[in-house]
């Protein structure tokens, strides 16, 4: 289900809700934990979906911190490249979990300008046993996407995959105070 996509400068920015593992985009984002070696919810779907030679390559990669984001293959999943963000568990917000849920986005922007990808497709990250209160999470997924787009003109389209509707309800929410629907 695709509800009302918005453009911003040559980006299109939409939500969905759907099984982020069933997304051909050129990259998805997996909401890994600092292992990077698989876990429950999104990441254990994305690891299961791509196979064992994803995690024998998130194995080289020696984990990552929360915060950051790192990129492997995509294997056995429709996307080529999976992007790997760590996101904060949520503490009440007294440990900076805001700034470091918007490095993810960032991070993983960042990333897709690296390698030239043009669609990527993010998760609710750090909304689910991380408990990031969803609707705080879906203002800062949006703003910090919309933000580094400037920074990554390969980007033209970008996918909020939403697992629920709710979220995918608070994240069109935010989307629609942004640029302007497409046709």
């Amino acid at each position: 289900m695709t509800l009302t996509a918005r453009q911003i400068g040559k980006a299109r920015l939409e939500v969905i809700v759907t099984d982020i593992t069933t997304l051909r985009v050129d990259a998805i984002v997996n909401a890994a934990n600092s292992s990077l070696l698989g876990g429950g919810g999104v990441d254990g779907a994305i690891h299961r979906a791509a196979g064992p030679d994803l995690v024998a390559e998130c194995r080289m990669l020696h984990g990552c911190k929360t915060g950051e984001a790192k990129i492997t293959k995509g294997y056995r999943l429709p996307a080529k490249r999976v992007i790997h963000a760590v996101g904060p568990v949520w503490n009440g917000g007294k440990l900076d979990e805001d700034s470091l849920l918007a490095s993810c986005y960032r991070r993983s922007m960042e990333l897709c300008e690296k390698h030239g990808l043009q669609s990527v497709a993010f998760p609710a990250i750090s909304t689910g046993i991380y408990r990031f209160p969803a609707d705080r999470a879906a203002k800062i997924a949006v703003k910090a996407v919309v933000d580094a787009l400037s920074s990554a003109p390969s980007v033209t389209q970008v996918v909020f995959c939403c697992f629920s509707a709710q979220s995918g309800e608070l994240h069109q929410e935010v989307l629609d105070a942004f640029g302007s629907p497409c046709a």
